[in-house]
Parts: structure tokens; C-alpha cells; sequence
């Protein structure tokens, strides 16, 4: 596929595909070919294969959103960020493309796995924008969007199966499999790459049944993997309170009951940070006795990345009543802060985070982990959860004012971004990161070799 950079704004190109005929456009450098359904499923159906398009698909328009309601936390630390359109309907890609690349140019694949706790997001969020990679690095991202909530999540006797949100990325995964090659992509050169509940589902889809062959490299960011294990007595709970809605019950009934769900599930502790997530012993999952080795038995055929960042839990902590009065506490108050983010981080993130990472150099695999460190200038979150966002992902617009970064200026995230973007690069292409690729981004995260 060869094109031209000396091309409109939003001039259209088209495209054959085994998926039928896709019409995208171009913009900044790159081809976006946007909400592609990649699947379709009724309420609290498994998802089956979209039919091949016989008439031309204009992928124009961003995926929609699975319903949501908005969170606090995004809402107040990437203020302006808007979901756009929700419908459960919302199994939809967006592939995005170097415009000039070369008719034997096969750059890897990057699919991208967006975070929000399993109930919000979007993979076309403008936070999740992936030109600044694609250009720099000659790559190719996908981005997917699937069904979030007690929609994708919850497994109601009777009504839904466990893990729908899951097995729509693993129907997104094969059609990656099936496609990207027409977009000019190699498909032999497939990374994963997710942040917090999306790194989640990327150390998931590791273990899936169905995906064997489908990805060779696997990125890792902020995964809660201490929030894993003994949730069934909770998952119980929330869909004994979720009842049995059926394919009438409105939207916001069932977004209504979903919050009552969680509220039910803070009687559980320390898995209630995360309530909605994936249930072992349910397709596509092994039971929970069984996924350590189900890990190790992968290792050798995927390159893993996986991280975290330094105070992961002090985006967290400013939205607490508990730590906050503590944190307001003459003198002690901050120390206090301070060991309960370290703490918290160690038992979610970080401890879990390198047993994984050994647990996957022992089985034969390799693993590279990092700590991400950059602690935005003036920011009252630190080096906290979704800091290594603005420096992956996102326009300009949707980061520059957000009290995330502080006062950070955007010459300053751009100019940190680039190196880490060369880390993300070089890992798809290659299945590495090089002393010098980590270098160059040491200012804002550091590599683990043991």
C-alpha cells in the first residue's frame, strides 16, 4: 500500500479487505479508519464474527461507547474528556496508518486495550490518540472497544455468561489476525498493549482460550494484579443485586443496578477497588488453580513487557474522604500520605507486577519490567496511575490543561514522550528494549533487567 503525503485533510481512501471494502481518511500524517464493527451480539450474548461488508464500510466516525456512567476520577483529572456516543452495540475498532508507507513496508501491529476499571472508556477517546506513535515509531494501532459494566462483566445465572467483554477482544484479535495485513500491517508482528483494566485484559488474552497464534508480544501497564484473586463470593454478590434484567430493561435501570452492584461490593475489601473484571473457570479463562501455569506455559512464545508506575495509588488517594483528612494532618499528614500510597502501590502494583515478571523469565520467556517514575511539575496526583498516558497517547488539546500533568508544558510531555514512544516501538518491533532505547528514557522510566 503506498500513499502520498501531499494529500487533503480529509480526503478519503479506500481500501478491499478480506472484511469487505473500508473507506478511511487522512489526516496529520496518518489514515484513520475509525468504529470499524468487528463483531455483533445481542444484550448478554456472546459475540459473534461481523459478516464481510458487500457494500463499501465509511469508517469515518469514532466506536461508540458501551453505556457508562462518568467517573470521578477521569472527570476531574482530564477534565473536558467526553465519551461521546454509548451504545451496547459498541464492538468497533479504529486502525490507524502511516500515510506514506511503502508498497513492502510491513510495520508491526500495536492493538491497544483501553483502561477505566471494566465500566468506562472508549478506544477512541482524543486521550487515546495514537498519531504521535504511529508517525514516530512506523507502527500500526488498533484500537478496540467492547462491552464494559454489567453489560461485559458480570456473570447473572440464568441471563449472562462470565467474561462477554473478553471474548469480544478475543473476536477483535482475530479479526486483526484476518485483516491488518491489507491495512499494510504485518500480521507475524502483533503486540498487545493495554493500560490499568486494559493491561488487565492484555494479561488475560495471555491465557485466553482461542488466541494461541494471534499476538507474539505483550505489553503490560498497571495492571491491578493483587485485585486477582478470590473475587467469586463477590461477583456472587453483585449479580444477586443485578437480578435478571432482560433485553427490555432500559439503559439506565441497568446502569442504576450496576452502581448498587458495586456499592455491594465494598463489603469485600481489597477486590472492591476493581469490582468488574474476568472470571477464572468461564470461557475463555482456566480456573483460577489453574492460570499460574497456564502463564508460565505461554511464556516462551510471547516477548512480555510489564510495569508500573512509581505512586500508582496517589491519583486514587485525592479522591478518598479517609486519606485526605489524614493527608490534611499538621505535620504527620503527608508522611502518613505517602506510606499508604507506597504501600498500596506495592500490594496491587508493584509486588504482583515483578512476580509476574519472574514468574515468566522462569518458564523460558522473556520479560523486561519497568518503573515509571515522571512525576508531572506542580501535580498533586505524583508519579500516580495514567501518568504514562500523556507521554503514549492522546492530542495535544485533551493534555495539555489537564490538572494530571500540573504545569507540566506540552514541549515538555512531547519531549519525554518521544523517548518513551521509542521504548513501545522498538519492544513491537523487535521483542527488546536496548540500553539504549532505555536510555534515552530513563528521565521518566526505568528499566528492570532482573
Amino acid at each position: 500500500m503506498t500513499e502520498s503525503t501531499s494529500v487533503s485533510r480529509d480526503e478519503l481512501r479506500h481500501l478491499e479487505t478480506p472484511a469487505g471494502p473500508i473507506s478511511g481518511t487522512v489526516r496529520e500524517g496518518v489514515l484513520r479508519f475509525l468504529g470499524i464493527p468487528y463483531a455483533r451480539a445481542e444484550r448478554f450474548a456472546p459475540p459473534v464474527p461481523e459478516p464481510v461488508f458487500t457494500a463499501p464500510f465509511e469508517a469515518t466516525a469514532p466506536a461508540p461507547a458501551s453505556p457508562q456512567s462518568t467517573s470521578e476520577v477521569v472527570s476531574q483529572t482530564v477534565e473536558g474528556i467526553a465519551t461521546g456516543r454509548h451504545d451496547e452495540h459498541c464492538q468497533r475498532l479504529s486502525v490507524t496508518v502511516p500515510v506514506d508507507l511503502a508498497e513492502d513496508e510491513r510495520p508491526p501491529v500495536l492493538v491497544w486495550f483501553h483502561g477505566g476499571s471494566y465500566v468506562t472508556g472508549s478506544g477512541d477517546l482524543a486521550i487515546f490518540d495514537p498519531t504521535r506513535l504511529v508517525t514516530e515509531q512506523r507502527v500500526i494501532v488498533v484500537a478496540v472497544t467492547f462491552r464494559l459494566g454489567v453489560l461485559g462483566y458480570l456473570r447473572l445465572p440464568g441471563v449472562a455468561p462470565a467474561n462477554l467483554g473478553l471474548l469480544d477482544q478475543v473476536i477483535a484479535l482475530r479479526w486483526v489476525a484476518d485483516n491488518i495485513a491489507a491495512f499494510g500491517g504485518d500480521p507475524d508482528r502483533v503486540t498487545l498493549f493495554g493500560q490499568s483494566a486494559g493491561g488487565d485484559s492484555v494479561a488475560h488474552l495471555m491465557i485466553g482460550h482461542g488466541t494461541e497464534g494471534l499476538f507474539r508480544r505483550a505489553i503490560v501497564q498497571s495492571a491491578p494484579l493483587g485485585l486477582l484473586k478470590g473475587r467469586d463470593r463477590m461477583y456472587e454478590a453483585m449479580a444477586r443485586v443485578v437480578g435478571a434484567p432482560d433485553a427490555k430493561t432500559d439503559t439506565r435501570t441497568l446502569l442504576a443496578l450496576q452502581q448498587e452492584a458495586t456499592g455491594t461490593a465494598r463489603g469485600f475489601g481489597l477486590p472492591s477497588a476493581m469490582p468488574f473484571g474476568v472470571r477464572y473457570g468461564h470461557d475463555p479463562l482456566p480456573a483460577e488453580s489453574d492460570r499460574d501455569r497456564a502463564w508460565s506455559e505461554v511464556a516462551p512464545r510471547v516477548d512480555l513487557l510489564v510495569g508500573a508506575t512509581h505512586e500508582e495509588t496517589g491519583l486514587f488517594a485525592e479522591f478518598l474522604p479517609p486519606i485526605k483528612r489524614i493527608s490534611g494532618l499538621p505535620v504527620v499528614g503527608p508522611v502518613l500520605r505517602r506510606m499508604l500510597v507506597r504501600a498500596t502501590t506495592w500490594i496491587i502494583y508493584t509486588g504482583p507486577v515483578r512476580a509476574f515478571a519472574r514468574r515468566h523469565r522462569r518458564a523460558g520467556g522473556t520479560a523486561f519490567r519497568y518503573t515509571f517514575t515522571w512525576r508531572p511539575k506542580d501535580s498533586p496526583f505524583g508519579s500516580a496511575h495514567i501518568t504514562d498516558l500523556p507521554l503514549l497517547l492522546g492530542t495535544r488539546e485533551s493534555w495539555e490543561h489537564a490538572s494530571l500533568v500540573g504545569r507540566t508544558t506540552w514541549e515538555e510531555i512531547d519531549r519525554r514522550g518521544r523517548a518513551v514512544r521509542r521504548v513501545w516501538g522498538e519492544f513491537a518491533r523487535t521483542g527488546v528494549v536496548s540500553p539504549e532505547a532505555a536510555s534515552a528514557a530513563a528521565d521518566s522510566l526505568t528499566v528492570h533487567r532482573s
